[in-house]
């Protein structure tokens, strides 16, 4: 695993990173598993900043940072291209500031003589074998929403820093501070366009160096990344197309490729093995990651597809995905219950109409779906949330038809015992009376979420692309300013029904970076039929996953009874809470490898060793 830590206290720390190497002009500043290129720093007597990962800025540019490192203007610091954690120290204050979508994500944890930070939670865990924390893995489950518990992270004694906030150490100690805005001044769809085609270009640009380029080229938001990265040369796309999908993907990527210069396309065959839930029965075979991984599910099918890409470049590259088009692209429809709070309802039933055709039911029904979470503002909607977990469980019926809300419960809420449920709520309460900036709208505070979730989940397939193959998997549409440009405009122009991802047709319509059959794209593929076939080849093993010996079980947070019945629908082929179980099976190998991967975070310092 890649990761980065730091001390910052009154005396020396008696441990430092096992293997790790010391960031140059940072005292007790370490980077594990990065390359050197991948770790620049700069300084200036009492100023000094260090960007760690993917970062567009060239050294003079770094440079010239140093005075706004010794303003503190942070936020300045997260504006380049590329994906990066930014530890900047001006005198005696120490920033380190990870991105918006958790890619390089910060913990720390305060000491009696100075705080140690990190950006993996585990290794901060590891300190002192603090466990896991039942009740925010609880809430990892029922929301699938990062920053429900705010600082609180999945280890016991391990704070978080949330999307959004930067960590400040001083002599004074640690504090939290915000350095992105709630939510962005919306500017016009059109006006925005040409912003959003130029931060995807710096994005795409910033990972090309020399390396061998591959890229997905499959739904709209990959072949813009593809195409973009052709523009600067050959790229490997690769198409995953299983007959059992029944989409066309594989037609769209074949004109592509005839239509742009630059691409070397190669198709992906799926297999009887390539579904969900293959390989789960040994959970050691997934590289450990710092928190549940959601491609652990998937793995199979993200490994055909790097095998193809393996057997195609001659040393390991970069690897373009689209993960996270649709977050920023688009918007769910939520953003109703924006419309209604505001009082647009001419505008309100117009997008009801829309969304009713789509939906073939009636703008009466999507409004009334849309009412109740526009009368309630974000603390109100999490008391009444915890209300809903100190009463019994529900029966199972579609989250899509259920009434939208800032905090949806999912099943696997259901699927815990009343003594979690309650600890659950109880967590819930407390962060709903601290909450001090809330967001004013819903779709503002879903959106951050659903990038910071895609972002986790993104991070467990970069580490399972580079243990397994070496390969640096990259992300442009999580990327700070992609994020930024994308989400000045409103949801309801984003999302607006009838037209599939309006702001990346206006970003690149006439530019000729895509074809225009591209743009005018409105489908788009799923794995509902290989989510269906591996639940129902798979279903021993996921029952013994989540069984008596299951450690979710052990902490109360699955009880048999409703997972049983939700694997049996599956197996039948009937609809069930697959987002659920997906997430359950996800933990339950997240814990099973916590458990049993022996992992060496630290050493001793050996002050013979330090002083050479």
């Amino acid at each position: 695993m890649r990761w980065s830590a730091g001390w910052y206290g009154g005396t020396g720390p008696e441990r430092r990173p096992a293997a790790g190497r010391a960031v140059p002009g940072l005292d007790t500043t370490w980077t594990s598993g990065w390359p050197a290129a991948r770790v620049r720093a700069t300084g200036d007597g009492p100023v000094a900043l260090a960007v760690i990962g993917e970062c567009g800025a060239d050294e003079t540019q770094l440079h010239q940072a140093l005075g706004l490192v010794r303003a503190k203007g942070w936020r300045a610091l997260t504006r380049w291209p590329g994906s990066y954690l930014v530890i900047a120290r001006s005198g005696p204050t120490l920033a380190v500031i990870g991105d918006l979508a958790g890619q390089h994500p910060v913990y720390h944890r305060n000491e009696a003589t100075g705080t140690w930070w990190a950006s993996a939670a585990s290794a901060l865990a590891a300190l002192d074998g603090a466990p896991v924390d039942a009740a925010a893995l609880a809430a990892h489950l029922a929301f699938g929403q990062p920053d429900v518990l705010a600082t609180r992270s999945l280890f016991r004694d391990v704070q978080r820093v949330p999307g959004g906030h930067l960590l400040l150490v001083s002599p004074k100690g640690a504090t939290v501070e915000r350095y992105e805005p709630v939510a962005y001044a919306p500017v016009e769809l059109r006006q925005q366009a040409p912003v959003v085609r130029a931060a995807l270009t710096e994005a795409v640009a910033a990972r090309i160096d020399g390396r061998p380029v591959s890229a997905d080229l499959a739904g709209l938001d990959s072949t813009t990344l593809a195409c973009l990265a052709a523009q600067r040369g050959r790229v490997t796309a690769v198409t995953f197309a299983d007959q059992r999908l029944r989409d066309d993907d594989l037609t769209f990527a074949a004109r592509t490729n005839q239509a742009i210069p630059g691409l070397a396309h190669h198709t992906v065959p799926g297999a009887v093995g390539t579904v969900y839930y293959a390989g789960l029965d040994d959970p050691a075979a997934s590289p450990l990651t710092d928190a549940p991984n959601a491609y652990v599910v998937t793995a199979s099918i993200k490994r055909a597809v790097l095998d193809t890409v393996a057997a195609n470049t001659p040393v390991p590259g970069v690897h373009f995905t689209g993960a996270a088009g649709d977050a920023v692209l688009s918007a769910p429809s939520s953003y109703l219950a924006d419309l209604l709070r505001e009082r647009r309802h001419r505008r309100a039933w117009q997008h009801a109409l829309a969304h009713a055709r789509l939906r073939r039911t009636s703008a009466f029904a999507v409004l009334a779906r849309a009412r109740p979470a526009s009368k309630v503002a974000l603390a109100e909607a999490w008391w009444q949330t915890a209300a809903d977990l100190r009463q019994p469980a529900r029966d199972w019926i579609p989250q899509a038809q259920r009434p939208l809300a800032w905090t949806p419960l999912l099943a696997s809420a259901d699927w815990m015992t009343r003594d979690v449920r309650a600890a659950l709520a109880d967590a819930v309460d407390r962060a709903a009376a601290a909450l001090t900036d809330p967001p004013a709208r819903l779709a503002d505070w879903s959106d951050r979420q659903d990038l910071a979730r895609v972002g986790a989940n993104t991070t467990g397939w970069r580490a399972l692309a580079h243990a397994e193959y070496g390969i640096d998997l990259a992300a442009p549409f999580l990327d700070n300013e992609v994020i930024r440009a994308c989400l000045e405009v409103s949801a309801d122009q984003r999302g607006a029904p009838g037209q599939y991802k309006p702001l990346l047709e206006a970003a690149f319509e006439a530019s000729g970076v895509l074809p225009g059959f591209v743009l005018a794209r409105t489908t788009k593929g799923g794995f509902n039929a290989l989510a269906y076939a591996g639940l129902r080849e798979h279903a021993p093993v996921l029952t013994a996953l989540l069984g008596p010996s299951s450690r979710l079980a052990a902490l109360g947070l699955v009880t048999q009874q409703p997972v049983a019945q939700v694997l049996a629908r599956a197996t039948a082929g009937q609809p069930t809470a697959q987002g659920a179980l997906h997430l359950a099976v996800a933990a339950e190998v997240w814990l099973r490898q916590l458990a049993d991967t022996p992992t060496t975070w630290w050493e001793e310092v050996n002050p013979h060793v330090e002083a050479a």
